[in-house]
């Protein structure tokens, strides 16, 4: 079990550091393949990927911050959207898929969670806010 207070919100939080983590090892391997004799075709599609994981990062930003109690104008506002109602009901379904899940599926799928502790530590560098484990402190402030 890890812990007695498993929410959506804290499951997509989570899940973005997951996303996060994603989206930094993929740029770091867009910047090793500088050089690297391609197509443009290639080169783009590696973009896109790269685009697609932000847009993914951002979606679960607004799921963890609407389980947060965002209001919509705020998420709708923060987005540069103009329309709280549009944006409410494009995220309508993931709400409903998320904030239905039992406690039980909500853990399962935070399963694993260290990991990105770890790999926050093997990658931190002096800048980057203090702490080791942001994960685990996220799971004990609840």
């Amino acid at each position: 079990m890890i812990g007695p207070f498993m929410t959506p919100e804290i499951l997509a939080r989570i899940a973005t550091a997951r996303a996060a983590r994603d989206l930094s090892d993929l740029a770091r391997q867009a910047v090793a393949t500088t050089a690297e004799t391609t197509s443009p075709a290639e080169r783009i599609r590696r973009a896109r990927e790269l685009r697609e994981l932000t847009n993914q990062l951002v979606d679960l930003v607004v799921l963890a911050e609407s389980f947060g109690g965002a209001s919509w104008e705020e998420i709708t506002a923060a987005l540069g959207r103009r329309d709280p109602g549009t944006v409410r009901r494009e995220f309508a379904g993931d709400i409903a898929d998320w904030g239905g899940k039992s406690e039980e599926e909500l853990e399962r799928a935070a399963e694993g969670y260290e990991a990105l502790d770890q790999w926050y530590a093997r990658h931190r560098e002096d800048q980057d806010p203090e702490g080791s484990t942001p994960v685990a402190d996220l799971l004990n402030r609840h």
